[in-house]
Parts: C-alpha cells; structure tokens; sequence
C-alpha cells in the first residue's frame, strides 16, 4: 500500500489514475508527476519500487499544494470573503449558490429541502 501526502493510493490502479485520488492533483497533474519524475503511464502503483514512491512524494511535496493545507488554503479563502462582506462571501454565509447560477426554481442542493409555506392552498 503507498502513501503519499498522507493518502493510501489504491495499489491496483495506472499510476496517474491513483495519484488523483490525492486532493488537489486531478488527471493533468497526475499526467504532469509521471512525467517529471520518468514514470510510465501505463505502469500499476503495486508496481513502482520504494524509490519511485519516494521521488514521487518529494516532487508532489516541493511542487503542489495538497490534502490538508489545500482544503485549509480554501476555508481561509472563503472565510475572508465573508469577512469582507463581498457578493462571495455573502452568498456563501445566506448557504445560496456562489457562482450566477438561478435560485428561483433550482438550487436544491445548495438551500435544501423545500420548506413549505402556509396558507398557499386554495
């Protein structure tokens, strides 16, 4: 079982496919960290030797921000959006969608279920 960036990738997969299970490293990075480190695409993580293990977590750690301090990068982005008082922040506090899209009708996910108003029916 490898372990980078704190994560156990899957050992069964391409090595690309299971870098991507790492936060913050999505199909092109993952294509990118092959690449830079000399690891066929094709190859499976079961397997890569120790070393290349190792090559591939220093390159992920002096080269990509991910796992914990990414998600931690985010939530202090948001948070001071908030603080601000931006259209960002603000749509994040009411918990309605942040990026333009329509509330009228969709948007479900984002304010949860509907609540029902009394004195409609008629």
């Amino acid at each position: 079982m490898a372990r980078i960036a704190g994560v156990n990738i899957p050992t069964a997969k391409r090595v690309p496919i299971a870098l991507t299970y790492i936060t913050g490293i999505g199909n092109t990075s993952a294509v990118a960290i092959c690449d830079a480190v000399g690891i066929d695409h094709t190859r499976r993580v079961n397997e890569l030797s120790d070393a290349e293990v190792l090559k591939i977590r220093e390159h992920i750690d002096e080269n990509y921000t991910v796992e914990g301090d990414l998600r931690r990068e985010v939530t202090m982005n948001i948070k001071r959006m908030m603080d601000l008082g931006s259209y960002r922040g603000l749509r994040h506090r009411r918990n309605l969608p942040v990026r333009g899209q329509r509330t009228s009708t969709n948007a479900r996910t984002r304010k949860g279920p509907a609540k029902a108003i009394a004195g409609k029916k008629k």
